[in-house]
């Protein structure tokens, strides 16, 4: 994985591992338009590591603790 790490683009297994999910489900997601973004190249699928990271953080759920202490 470390080659896909320094490009930036990772494939569907690897892309699942990332986010902790199965592959089953990262295509699931896919298909009903949900889930991160992706790229399709010569109909392949590719998922780029700033784009996974952007739908980590928007997973991101605020409690009244959280906000508590970001002040």
């Amino acid at each position: 994985m470390s080659t896909s790490i320094q490009t930036g683009r990772l494939k569907v297994p690897e892309a699942a591992n990332y986010l902790g999910v199965g592959i089953s489900t990262l295509d699931k997601m896919r298909m009903e338009g949900r889930g991160p973004r992706y790229l399709k190249i010569g109909g392949r699928v590719f998922y780029r590591l700033t784009d996974l990271d952007a739908y980590i953080e928007a997973a991101v759920i605020e409690t009244t603790d959280s906000r508590a202490l970001a002040g």
